[in-house]
């Protein structure tokens, strides 16, 4: 490591004045070459030496001809940049794209068939102009624990450009324990839980449980606008709990609990009771059947019905506590503050699942966000914008509203980077070490 940085300042030192050829030095389209002598390779860098505007989103190219690259290291901020080398070993290409703004410095090696080699440098600047639409933020959060059905949404400031998704979806890098298929699907903000675009990535299957995932966006860089760029790259690191599954039935008033297959307790509930047609045409006092995901919890939930003011029949201003959020129409799981002979014999809710006191407090503590709640024997279906209610849909149809339309699978989830290193950086790269 100490030899490539030792070799990258004399490069610039020496500046490549002499027999260094470039077809100019402003855009980062031009390339620098570094033609061999007495037979040796040349070695081509793309952007060029001293550009002060490259595009980030074509990242670096470093070619050879008449011979092989045998030593590539690109940094940025003394960090090594990842890339891959060609089949042939003529090519080196960064993997992603360039932060706006930043300085790059590159030195490469290329070896002859005879062994004569040929050393080039370039040092530039990426074009700092960086777009409107940033990313919010990222579910989960970073050290979260959550449940097998949880999605990973990024969500973003402002809707992504429709012609910058494909290139924004391919820069979202999944790494787990055990490779998961899934797809990512585009949300507009009508569509999305809490109002911000988003794109969102639900597996095909639950994912296996106690195990770590990484979701990063290598959204630095990324061609957003016409001339503007992606900001910067965000990472999270979450962990996948044990398998929560919550199955509730309508018919018989009960709610069973299972970890990772194996009941753990049951109680007998009381769901919505039905009766409060509205305008839109549903009876917002009917329970959702559906595939529903915990959300969010509240030790203490102010409860109102939708649609309705003070003095309309059936308002209501309630303080419930233990309160679980399973949707985004007003449901949860949390403690009956109601007649109790209603829990495990008729439905007599608002449109919630009334449980007692003391199951809806171990409730609370126990689940985590994203685990599956299963509601069966109403006549009210969960829409799958409803919340998180994303398992409503085949995952073909998921599939279909993602920019690539295919399903991806998560690469092996590597081991933590040492003390002091970049959480983002990847080791050099050294063709033919």
């Amino acid at each position: 490591m100490r030899r490539g940085t030792t070799f990258i300042a004399l490069g610039l030192a020496l500046g490549l004045v002499s027999a260094c050829s470039s077809n100019g030095t402003g855009g980062g389209d031009k390339t620098t070459t570094q033609e061999g002598k007495d037979g040796a390779p040349s070695v081509s860098i793309t952007p060029s030496n001293l550009a002060k505007n490259a595009e980030p989103d074509k990242g670096v190219t470093v070619t050879a001809a008449g011979g092989t690259l045998s030593r590539v290291t690109v940094t940025y901020k003394g960090r090594p940049v990842p890339g891959a080398l060609s089949d042939d070993k003529t090519t080196w290409r960064s993997t992603w794209t360039l932060t706006p703004g930043g300085r790059y410095q590159v030195a490469a090696t290329a070896t002859g068939a005879k062994g004569k080699t040929t050393d080039a440098t370039s040092s530039f600047q990426a074009d700092k102009h960086v777009a409107a639409t940033t990313i919010s933020q990222v579910i989960p959060a970073t050290g979260e624990k959550v449940g097998v059905g949880m999605p990973i949404l990024v969500q973003f400031s402002k809707a992504v450009p429709v012609k910058a998704r494909p290139a924004v979806e391919k820069a979202l890098e999944i790494t787990s324990t055990h490779p998961t298929e899934g797809a990512w699907r585009w949300l507009s903000a009508g569509e999305s839980f809490n109002g911000l675009p988003s794109v969102a990535f639900r597996p095909r299957k639950p994912w296996k449980a106690n195990q770590k995932v990484t979701i990063t966006a290598h959204y630095a860089g990324l061609r957003i606008g016409d001339a503007v760029f992606g900001d910067k790259d965000v990472k999270h690191t979450f962990t996948i709990g044990d398998a929560h599954t919550i199955t509730v039935n309508a018919k018989t008033d009960k709610l069973v609990v299972r970890k990772n297959g194996k009941v753990v307790r049951s109680w007998g509930v009381s769901l919505g009771s039905g009766g409060d047609v509205q305008a839109d045409g549903v009876d917002h006092l009917l329970t959702t059947s559906g595939v529903h995901l915990t959300m969010n919890k509240s030790r203490l939930e102010r409860m109102r019905p939708p649609g309705k003011k003070e003095g309309d029949p059936g308002w209501y201003d309630e303080k419930v506590p233990w309160a679980y959020r399973i949707s985004n129409s007003g449901e949860y799981i949390h403690q009956n503050m109601d007649d109790p002979s209603c829990l495990g014999n008729r439905n007599c809710s608002h449109g919630c699942v009334r449980s007692p006191a003391g199951d809806a407090q171990w409730f609370f503590g126990w689940a985590y966000p994203g685990d599956i709640v299963t509601i069966t024997g109403t006549k009210r279906k969960l829409a799958w914008t409803n919340g998180w209610g994303y398992w409503q849909l085949p995952f073909g149809t998921w599939t279909q509203g993602g920019a690539l339309k295919k399903p991806v699978t998560t690469a092996p989830h590597t081991a933590a980077p040492a003390a002091g290193a970049s959480p983002t950086a990847s080791p050099p790269v050294t063709p033919g070490a």
